[in-house]
């Protein structure tokens, strides 16, 4: 006979990958081998659906001291949903290096950017575009503080931690809270900050959210380009993290359907002008901006042009309807949330709220410039 307890194990036994199940005690005995002077070099680029991540590895004959000491490489962009196999050569870039904490010291992860065969950007390939437009800016020290939400999922598609056949208890103690029936998946959480710290990543913070298996991590302040290139490595290592537990992380706007909340991705922004005295007066010109520019900004923030935002910004669950342009100061519930101690201090930063969990934050940077430091207007981006 099987026990009431144990029978209620299995039911709620999580779905996992099958590479969980290998010995990670064997692994390591081989990956305590020393390895001469040689370095191993893991390149990382966003492939053609513009939110997933891939990589590949290549051997150095020495540790490459700064980006220019990285050489090119190429790929099959027939199977990245990036190129027809006809001609499907692409080129990865290198553009930003990190410590790899999965191999360690001195090997490197390498953020890249991936051209055409033609040398073209990829349609995927946000970087490019981005980095002109912060040159553009360079003197007003743009600062960003991206707030990612995510989901921990088990290999079906099921929520970490959640029972098999229904629901947990409601919202409420989930958020930043403390015990087994609180916090899903805390021990993820944790080696994926340690990870980033080891790596280089700005990551500054991270809490448990609202709904139960969902967390977030915050990284910045980075200024200009770097904010793109620390998210996007921060998401690489928290799947790398994830695939050696076995389960998935899910950056779904609206994972859960019904009365439990979705997932952002929360920007802070800010200025040399804003945050010095006075700098409220700037924050409040931006702010008038990116009213008069709501739908422009919609689509950039979720990679089907608004589309995933859709079922997650409905004016419900501390979010902002899709449709209406909001601001005020403390409000989770508007589309622009000002710090109560910036409204006091006359000073600091603003908090747009609208960037989904599976925005491209080279797209998310690009646009706040462009709207709010370039004064563009119109539905349109002015080409540079």
């Amino acid at each position: 006979k099987i026990s009431r307890i144990s029978r209620c194990f299995i039911t709620n036994k999580m779905a996992m990958s099958a590479s969980a199940e290998l010995s990670k005690a064997v692994k390591q005995q081989y990956m305590e081998l020393p390895q001469g002077d040689k370095v191993q070099v893991m390149y990382v680029w966003i492939d053609g659906t513009g939110e997933g991540l891939r990589c590949k590895t290549r051997t150095l004959d020495s540790e490459p001291k700064s980006i220019e000491e990285l050489p090119e490489w190429n790929f099959d962009g027939s199977s990245t949903y990036q190129s027809e196999g006809s001609n499907s050569d692409m080129y990865l870039i290198p553009s930003a290096m990190f410590r790899d904490p999965f191999r360690k010291d001195p090997n490197k992860l390498v953020l890249c950017e991936v051209l055409k065969y033609n040398h073209k950007p990829a349609e995927t390939n946000l970087r490019l575009t981005c980095k002109k437009v912060m040159d553009l800016v360079e003197n007003q020290v743009p600062w960003f503080g991206m707030e990612q939400e995510y989901t921990i999922l088990g290999t079906d598609g099921h929520p970490f931690g959640w029972p098999n056949n229904g629901f947990p208890g409601p919202q409420g103690p989930y958020y930043c809270g403390v015990g087994s029936d609180k916090a899903y998946g805390r021990d993820i959480v944790e080696a994926h900050y340690r990870a980033c710290l080891y790596a280089g990543v700005m990551i500054c913070g991270t809490n448990a959210e609202v709904m139960p298996a969902q967390w977030e991590f915050q990284v910045g302040p980075c200024e200009g380009i770097n904010m793109g290139d620390h998210l996007w490595v921060a998401r690489f290592i928290l799947h790398r993290v994830c695939e050696d537990f076995g389960v998935v992380a899910s950056f779904d706007p609206k994972p859960i359907p019904g009365n439990w909340n979705g997932a952002g991705c929360h920007t802070n922004f800010s200025t040399k002008e804003m945050r010095e005295e006075g700098g409220l007066k700037a924050i409040e010109e931006s702010i008038e901006r990116l009213g008069k520019r709501h739908s422009y900004h919609i689509r950039a923030y979720d990679p089907k042009g608004g589309l995933d935002n859709a079922r997650r910004l409905t004016g419900h669950h501390e979010t902002s309807n899709i449709h209406e342009f909001s601001a005020g100061v403390a409000n989770r519930g508007a589309s622009i949330r000002i710090p109560r101690t910036v409204g006091q201090e006359k000073k600091g930063y603003f908090e747009d709220r609208r960037p989904s969990a599976n925005c491209d934050p080279y797209a998310v940077t690009e646009a706040l410039i462009r709207t709010c430091l370039l004064s563009e207007e119109g539905d349109e981006p002015v080409d540079y």
